[in-house]
């Protein structure tokens, strides 16, 4: 039977110290109900009570695969809601903090791009012409609409192979929210850069004629991640006149003139193997989200690696940082005691057209 939820009133102002102690007599209490799940762009002092590390995909899909009732997801909104779809009924997606959200998810809702759907009708029939790609990035009814428009997701290392998955049923692709890795994809794939055009949702026809629509071979929505765009390249050109023998790693989400002048590009997951396997004595210059690069850098420093944040200011995610110690007890405490709160729960007919987009992607790479 569900008791009343504890206030969290009595857990905002909480030490540290106490916050962390309460964490760990709630987990002790919760044992295999519970599994504790952690991004690798989540603040330290919360990424040390993880059951499973990774980057949003992996961490759904391993959740899917435990014992435990309560999955409680410390990421963001999008995360929880890629975990309540893929685990199986009887499982619990949990967000500790429902403010926990994501810019540049929000850059594109299923209002503004069914309103560009109807536009791009104007011109073409998109249903004919156009494949949805979202990026797992997105909103759950995001997802749901590329599953009932013959699209995908897909995710910051799989993009090109998904493409390729787009291009063969339809000549177009319509891809959101993150312009940055549908062009340095694009890209990869060798699509010129006037064939990828960019749709801003706050103009007409995207702020395109339509002749820009019927060359375009990827339509990108007009959206970005506000860490990622804080890496530049005179960032790189500064590393590189430092240290010329150093290695720069970059995120795909950055811009493309970050990710030109990069060694290497990819996921958190890429980013950290290559680190990783790289050779000892190595400097490396890292473009994405501070504290996976601090978690690296201490990782590796043993082997005599110097792993650097390229930005010049502190930048991490703020809204994941939104999950603190405090928020964690409470959301736990709640648990042992009986209570859910904060409970992530996908409307069943979305969450079964964004499984489809989603069972789409696990097919196709």
């Amino acid at each position: 039977m569900q008791v009343a939820a504890i206030s969290f009133d009595q857990f905002n102002a909480l030490a540290d110290a106490d916050a962390q102690e309460r964490i760990r007599a709630a987990r002790a209490a919760l044992g295999a109900r519970a599994v504790l799940l952690c991004h690798h762009y989540q603040r330290a002092d919360v990424y040390r009570h993880a059951d499973i590390t990774g980057d949003s995909l992996k961490l759904s899909r391993l959740a899917a695969g435990t014992s435990a009732e309560y999955i409680v997801f410390c990421g963001v909104h999008f995360m929880a809601e890629v975990a309540d779809i893929l685990s199986r009924p009887e499982q619990i997606s949990i967000l500790p903090d429902l403010a926990a959200g994501c810019s540049m998810a929000d850059m594109a809702n299923r209002a503004k791009v069914e309103r560009c759907w109807r536009e791009l009708a104007s011109v073409l029939d998109p249903d004919e012409h156009v494949t949805p790609v979202t990026y797992i990035n997105s909103a759950a009814d995001l997802k749901a609409f590329c599953g009932e428009h013959g699209g995908i997701v897909c995710t910051s290392s799989n993009a090109p192979k998904i493409l390729q998955w787009s291009f063969a049923q339809r000549e177009k692709v319509l891809f959101f929210p993150d312009q940055h890795l549908g062009r340095w994809s694009g890209h990869k794939m060798g699509i010129p850069m006037d064939e990828m055009v960019v749709w801003n949702p706050d103009l007409e026809l995207g702020g395109l004629t339509t002749e820009q629509i019927r060359k375009a071979k990827i339509i990108l929505w007009y959206g970005y991640c506000s860490v990622h765009q804080m890496f530049q390249p005179r960032q790189i050109e500064r590393f590189r006149q430092q240290h010329p023998d150093g290695f720069v790693i970059s995120h795909p989400e950055c811009s493309f003139e970050v990710c030109r002048n990069s060694d290497y590009v990819g996921s958190t997951e890429t980013i950290l193997r290559t680190v990783k396997e790289g050779a000892p004595n190595t400097r490396w210059l890292v473009g994405t989200e501070l504290n996976l690069v601090e978690r690296l850098a201490e990782e590796v420093k043993a082997e005599g690696k110097t792993v650097q944040f390229m930005a010049d200011t502190v930048c991490m995610c703020s809204t994941m940082q939104r999950i603190d110690p405090q928020h964690l007890a409470w959301t736990l405490e709640n648990l042992a005691a009986g209570n859910i709160v904060n409970r992530i729960a996908v409307p069943a007919h979305e969450a079964a057209l964004a499984k489809v987009a989603l069972e789409r992607m696990l097919a196709a790479s």
